[in-house]
């Protein structure tokens, strides 16, 4: 699922709208905010749990649900107990059914032996949430910070959400165009959704005019969306800065594109891209995809599908169609795909299409 428009992290529920969760749906639909991550645990414990054990958490995501906006969970981690804060992060996703998980992961992964440790993490992570988006939230220039494992975290994230903080400075145009090429040298690149600074430390605070500038920023280097921290900060502190983000046009994708008449390049371009969004918009809603080894139906099921492909079977593959013959509403491709955990030669597939939309999808392929 590629994110697209603008959010917001909450740190705090209490701390945001007085915790009230259909005042916090109503400011972030009114705001524009097409996503709002939350903060849902911190190492290996539940996060916004009040003093009494009462989990904050449930009211506020069916309220934002309710909005039709996306809600992600972030999670703190330090990596002294990898398989416990994998743990966590499964059950507190599967808890709320969260529509993404964030890593963020910064200074105590940067000591040495921590690429060990976050593989741990993310093979732990991977096998209870095989299909959720995964994103990394850390430092925004990696030459900045070599010793931190980003490939370790990348290899198996859908994408990577950099912390763009111009701290100190006043340049976020310079900041996320350095943190995007600095980025691409990185192998696996994952494409990027930075997260501004909508905080103050140390006497610094962005203006309402940097925080344009870091938006026009983003759209201008092609990114697909970007978020803030934190609403806890600037809804009471930064209330200028706020009212910029919120009054800032930039609508999610919430009108899918008229499909193309050739959906076969469209799902390779995707595939390449690692992008799912424009990979399940050429199926139909209730789509049904079949190969040798199950049938799935539905967006979701189908998104599961080629989430287990690209990072646990041809992740960072080169995906090409090698013949394509074209009758009627059925499309019959042949196609290869070359990657470091293997190699396909034989993939052979068939489409069948209605009203310009994949309705049957039959794949078959096997991995030298």
């Amino acid at each position: 699922m590629t994110l697209t428009g603008k959010g917001m992290m909450i740190w705090k529920i209490p701390s945001c709208e007085a915790g009230n969760p259909s005042a916090i749906a109503r400011v972030a639909a009114s705001s524009g905010f097409s996503h709002v991550l939350i903060k849902i645990a911190n190492d290996t414990r539940p996060y916004n749990v009040d003093s009494s054990g009462r989990d904050l958490i449930p009211p506020v995501v069916d309220a934002l649900r309710a909005k039709g906006i996306q809600v992600w969970g972030w999670h703190y981690v330090y990596g002294y107990d990898p398989v416990g804060e994998a743990n966590i992060a499964v059950s507190q996703t599967r808890k709320y059914a969260l529509d993404g998980y964030v890593i963020d992961a910064e200074v105590e992964y940067k000591q040495a032996g921590r690429e060990a440790v976050a593989k741990i993490f993310m093979t732990q992570l991977r096998k209870g949430i095989p299909s959720t988006p995964v994103a990394l939230s850390s430092f925004r220039w990696p030459t900045y910070h070599r010793s931190f494992p980003y490939s370790a975290f990348l290899e198996k994230c859908d994408l990577n959400m950099p912390q763009v903080y111009w701290m100190q400075a006043h340049n976020p145009d310079y900041d996320l165009k350095r943190s995007v090429n600095e980025f691409k040298a990185i192998s696996p690149f994952r494409p990027i959704v930075p997260t501004g600074p909508a905080y103050g430390e140390s006497g610094w605070y962005p203006s309402p005019s940097e925080v344009k500038l870091f938006l026009d920023t983003a759209r201008s280097l092609g990114l697909t969306a970007a978020n803030f921290y934190s609403w806890d900060y600037s809804r009471v502190h930064l209330v200028p800065v706020w009212d910029e983000i919120a009054r800032y046009s930039w609508p999610a994708q919430g009108s899918v594109p008229p499909p193309s008449s050739d959906p076969v390049t469209r799902l390779f371009d995707a595939l390449n891209a690692m992008q799912y969004d424009p990979m399940l918009e050429i199926y139909a809603p209730n789509a049904v995809l079949v190969t040798p080894q199950q049938t799935i139906q539905g967006n979701a099921n189908i998104r599961g599908f080629f989430g287990q492909m690209l990072t646990n079977q041809l992740n960072d593959g080169d995906f090409r169609v090698t013949s394509k013959e074209v009758k009627d509403n059925v499309i019959h491709y042949t196609w290869t795909c070359h990657s470091r955990r293997g190699i396909v030669n034989n993939g052979k597939d068939t489409v069948g299409l209605k009203d310009g939309r994949v309705l049957y999808h039959y794949c078959y392929y096997s991995i030298e």
